[in-house]
Formats: C-alpha cells, sequence, structure tokens
C-alpha cells in the first residue's frame, strides 16, 4: 500500500524540492504573441517526474521566474549567456516536448536535457537505509537538474542566508518583478526574468530594503554580479572548484555556495552544511538523532560519498523529519522599519 498514494506534503517534502505539476496532456500552448517559438522533442531515457526535477528551482509557490500550468506543463523564465528567455516543457507519453521564446531560446533548448537530468547518473546511487530505499523506489522519475547558470542559482541563495524562507521568497518576487523584464513570448501572466547583472548593481538601498533585504546580504549580491563573469566561468570546473570560486567572494559560505551548484551542475555530492534544520533532519530519520550536528550529519551520510546530496534530498522527500518542538520563527521585515 506505500508505494500506491501520493504522500502528503509537508514541510519536510517541500524542502526536498518537489513541485506539485497538475495532470494534463502537456498540449496547446496558449498564444498570446505573434512569433512562434522554437521547438525540441526529447525522449528521457527513463522515467522523468518534472516536479520533482525542477522543483528545487522554484523559490516559493508565487515565483515570477517558474510556474506550473494546469495543462501539466512547467513554464521556466531565466537569463542565459544569449540574452532573456522563456522554456515551456512537458511530457506526453514519455517525450519531452519543449518550446522557448526570445533571444535566449536556442540556448535553452540546447540545455534542455541536462536540464531535466540527462548528465544525472541516478544508477550509480545504492541506497543503504531502508528509508532511503523505499523513498527512491516511490520516487522514480527523481534526478538531479543540470541548468547551467550559476547567478540564477546563487542570488536567491544568497537572499535565504539567515531569513525564514517566507522572507526570502518575498524578497526575490518583490525584486524581480520590479527590475526584471517581462518573460518573452505567451509567458502566463506575471512572469518575468530575473534582473541583468548590472541592474542589480544599479537597485538603489532603499530598494533592498524596501524588500527585507539587510545590507550584509544585499552587499553580497553587489559583490557577486561586479564578477558575474567570473562566477558563470564555473561553469567548466568540477562542482568543488566551483564552489571554492565562488567562496571567494565575501559572505558567500559553503552554504550558499552548496545551495547554488547543486541546481548550477547538478552536483551529486554537495551536501548542504551550516543548515539550520537538515542536520536534524537527516539525524532523526537515519539514526533517530534529532539534535544532530553536521559532523553527525555527514558521518551519517559517509556511505553516500559521491551522492551525499542525492541522499539528502531522498531523505526529505521521505517526509520523515522530527516534529517541531518550539514555535515557528517570527517573519521579520525591516522594509516597515
Amino acid at each position: 500500500m506505500a508505494g500506491r498514494f501520493t504522500p502528503r506534503p509537508t514541510r519536510t517534502t517541500v524542502r526536498g524540492g518537489h513541485v506539485d505539476v497538475p495532470a494534463g496532456d502537456g498540449g496547446g500552448i496558449p498564444r498570446q504573441s505573434d512569433g512562434p517559438g522554437l521547438g525540441r522533442t526529447w525522449t528521457p531515457p527513463g522515467p522523468l517526474d518534472l516536479g520533482l526535477v525542477l522543483g528545487p528551482l522554484r523559490r516559493g509557490p508565487d515565483d515570477p521566474t517558474f510556474r506550473a500550468a494546469p495543462d501539466g506543463s512547467v513554464w521556466r523564465a531565466s537569463r542565459t549567456p544569449a540574452g532573456a528567455g522563456t522554456l515551456r516543457v512537458a511530457v506526453r507519453a514519455g517525450v519531452v516536448r519543449a518550446e522557448a521564446w526570445g533571444p535566449g531560446a536556442r540556448w535553452l533548448l540546447e540545455q534542455l536535457p541536462d536540464m531535466l537530468g540527462a548528465s544525472d547518473d541516478p544508477a550509480a546511487f545504492e541506497p543503504r537505509h531502508r528509508l532511503v530505499a523505499s523513498t527512491r523506489h516511490r520516487r522514480p522519475g527523481l534526478r538531479l537538474t543540470r541548468t547551467g547558470l550559476v547567478l540564477e542559482s546563487l542570488i536567491p541563495s544568497v537572499l535565504e542566508q539567515k531569513v525564514t524562507t517566507d522572507e526570502a521568497y518575498r524578497a526575490w518576487r518583490l525584486l524581480v518583478r520590479k527590475f526584471g523584464e517581462p518573460a518573452p513570448g505567451p509567458a502566463p501572466e506575471r512572469m518575468y526574468v530575473m534582473p541583468a547583472p548590472r541592474t542589480w548593481a544599479l537597485i538603489p538601498s532603499w530598494e533592498w530594503h524596501r524588500a527585507g533585504v539587510d545590507n550584509k546580504r544585499a552587499s553580497t549580491i553587489l559583490r557577486a554580479v561586479r564578477v558575474a563573469a567570473r562566477l558563470e566561468e564555473a561553469m567548466g570546473m568540477e562542482a568543488e572548484r566551483a564552489q571554492a570560486r565562488l567562496e571567494l567572494v565575501s559572505g558567500i559560505g559553503p552554504w550558499t555556495s552548496a545551495e547554488t551548484v547543486q541546481r548550477s551542475h547538478g552536483a551529486a555530492d554537495a551536501v548542504t552544511v551550516g543548515d539550520l534544520h537538515l542536520p536534524g533532519i537527516v539525524g532523526y530519520a537515519l539514526a533517530g538523532d534529532r539534535d544532530a550536528d553536521d559532523a553527525v550529519m555527514l558521518a551519517l551520510l559517509e556511505p553516500y560519498a559521491g551522492q551525499r546530496h542525492r541522499a539528502a534530498r531522498l531523505i526529505l522527500l521521505s517526509g520523515r523529519g522530527p516534529a517541531r518542538r518550539a514555535p515557528r520563527m517570527p517573519r521579520g521585515d525591516i522594509g516597515r522599519l
């Protein structure tokens, strides 16, 4: 019976990076502009769950760069090396059908297989715990995305430093909608492409404040966008070297660099350290230790060396986590000060 029903979402499974993509035929695209998009089809080498693969790219339920449509398709608005682009992806009868619009359309379609996990190797993972094995069995469509874009994952990760996810999602939403540009093509309403590096650099201090972003996080983003080209070059590096390059920017530490390369590089071993909740979740799931710290978590994940991020995601997706024993962290809003 365990595999027959979709598990009810919990705060733990949501952190595991799963988006509910409505069941649909992936059919007709609502035309809202005259120019047709570029198209591509691709057959994945195995099961593919769009909600699992692309879920980590969504920053909150109202992310202006991400939309799960009622017809079963997923829309993304990205700033690529070739410019702004909008991508629509749907899976029908085991075949991926994609269309893209804007200057970055061709780049997005070329990157499509990697974004959907073609460069990932789920077969390299060997479960060592019953919980992990069970979750893997129930989630056969899980593959690790590789977007090929560093800044796109780095900036929202910086916004998530030391604050609640609600605060970070609100800041990302407000800044992208105010300083980004409307997504090209027939994208759903209120979808935007994130600002270009120069635009991020020109955001006035009071706008960061209104979005609830303190000076420390804003300054880190400003330092990062000034060397945006050098950071994007990290896509040509292995994940560990890419993390080292990101951490050369003051304000970017192991937590932020891991959260970035997990998405940009599809890094299967980039386990997130320094997280407030993850050690306790992993410790509780694997050893019944809700008070585990980073050292204990890394020791428990040692059997998964080379695949520790995948193991952590499966643990999160299992939904097994310790019950909350303290009130939820209060949401702050410095924009009201």
